[in-house]
């Protein structure tokens, strides 16, 4: 260690900062997120992934903090001797499969759906994105740091990463697959918007951007706003659209909307898309809806902890086991393909990563095959229907505090739920409380993993009862902080 050096430990950054892992990836707030701490913790991953030759791909998405966030990545990686291949602003899932194909480590800047004043970095191994065992050993990593030169400019943009990701789904889908169907995209500020208006094009479609602006929308997929439901239907009203398309900022979670302009679950999504591939094994979280198992669509159907880096592993498991055509996906739509897919004598080479544009793509294709509309593909599913939202600025340690005193007693499930839904007949604890109660009903309650915000999932036997029971589950959850604050 140098006078110009100083030694840090990951885990008192995490502690004094605030920077630290959720269900995927080291996100915090911008404030904290200070060349310091980010330098530190790119040093700790290339550390833990003992990188010590080669090039690692770096990509931003398009908040205005991400450019600086990736000078300071890219000051880390020349210190620790290495070059870096700066794929520019690209939708998480292409840096991914950049990095996949010509077998780099890669690195995200991206705070994903969550708000504007947060950004984060996601790190990816030369075979995909690195695993909770991974995040552990950067969590106990010491890193030497320099006095100066934190950050450094970013090199030109490698263009290879964008085609490349764009190449996979030309060599997949037949062309002009998508002729004579009418598209809107809400761009809002998503990294894909310019990338999926040129795909949508190349397979044919008409294509009407919507919606684009310069400053940065968090569009959360499990909890779209009000506002965001009401527009799409004005334009889908104006324009008689086939499907109105969108993603979240780093476009690894996709929101796609029918002919009418509502909103599909990403479950449904993840159900659909599945389906489509002809999909042999399933693996997807402990929130999803229980139509995946009661279509009957899938032999194998395997439920983790919320959380791209659990459904990897349930992947990997199901592929070491000799599952054949597996795949993931999560309740945000998310989609992930662990095995090589053959359909009509094309191949959809894997991606162990959320995206978006999968799935999107997939049920346009679906239904266009089928001759049907978009909303006319959700009628072969059972009638399962499931909702969410969240509490925001609701303290992770008050979550976790009033889940375990829900968990310990059936008194304070009644007291919460009492005269709302049927009493509980069991309770799931993978990830958060999951209760099923007595009518087949089901509300899941579980601290957000990326901010200070309690979520809540309900299934019921329709959309409407679904979204009743989580807005009256919120609002006795904020009744219930409020009155142990008192």
């Amino acid at each position: 260690m140098t006078q110009s050096q100083k030694s840090l430990s990951i885990q008192a950054l995490m502690d004094a900062s605030g920077v630290r892992f959720g269900t995927s990836g080291a996100r915090g707030l911008v404030a904290d997120m200070s060349s310091e701490v980010c330098f530190a913790y790119t040093s700790a991953f290339l550390q833990a992934i003992s990188a010590t030759a080669g090039r690692i791909a770096l990509a931003i998405d398009l908040r205005p903090s991400s450019p600086e966030i990736a000078a300071a990545c890219a000051a880390a990686i020349e210190h620790a001797g290495l070059g870096v291949d700066f794929c520019g602003a690209i939708p998480t899932p292409a840096l991914a499969y950049h990095a996949q194909t010509q077998r780099l480590p890669g690195i995200m800047v991206t705070g994903s759906h969550i708000p504007f004043d947060r950004n984060g970095i996601k790190f990816y191994g030369a075979a995909g994105e690195i695993t909770k065992e991974d995040e552990a050993n950067i969590s106990a990593a010491v890193v030497a740091v320099p006095a100066a030169g934190l950050r450094v400019p970013l090199p030109d943009v490698d263009h290879r990463a964008a085609q490349g990701y764009i190449d996979r789904y030309l060599q997949f889908y037949p062309a002009q697959c998508l002729a004579g169907m009418k598209l809107g995209v809400f761009e809002h500020s998503s990294v894909a918007r310019d990338l999926l208006r040129e795909l949508l094009e190349r397979l044919g479609a008409e294509v009407i951007s919507l919606g684009r602006t310069d400053q940065f929308v968090p569009i959360d997929t499990e909890a779209v706003a009000e506002a965001d439901v009401l527009q799409a239907r004005r334009w889908a009203e104006q324009y008689d659209f086939d499907a109105i398309l969108s993603t979240d900022g780093d476009a690894d979670r996709p929101l796609l909307g029918d002919e009418h302009g509502d909103w599909l679950r990403g479950d449904i999504v993840g159900i659909l898309c599945a389906q489509y591939l002809g999909a042999q094994a399933v693996v997807t979280t402990v929130s999803c809806n229980t139509a995946v198992e009661l279509c009957g669509a899938f032999p194998t159907v395997l439920r983790t902890r919320i959380g791209s880096p659990y459904v990897i592993e349930g992947i990997e498991r199901l592929l070491q086991s000799g599952q054949p055509r597996v795949v993931g996906f999560e309740p945000n739509g998310g989609f992930l393909v662990g095995s090589a897919i053959e359909k009509n004598g094309r191949v959809l080479a894997p991606l162990m990563t959320r995206d978006a544009l999968l799935p999107i793509l997939c049920l346009l294709s679906m239904a266009r095959e089928k001759g049907c509309k978009v909303s006319e593909l959700l009628p072969a599913l059972p009638a399962r229907f499931t909702a969410s939202d969240r509490l925001q600025s609701f303290p992770t340690a008050s979550s976790r505090r009033i889940i375990a005193e829900l968990a310990a007693s059936t008194v304070a499930v009644d007291t919460l739920l009492g005269g709302l839904c049927g009493k509980p007949t069991a309770q799931d604890q993978t990830d958060g409380l999951r209760l099923f109660l007595e009518n087949d009903e089901i509300v899941h309650f579980r601290p957000s993993g990326n901010a200070p915000e309690l979520r809540c999932y309900a299934e019921a036997a329709s959309q409407e009862r679904a979204g009743f029971l989580v807005q009256a589950c919120l609002r006795r959850m904020h009744a219930r902080l409020a009155g142990s604050a008192d």
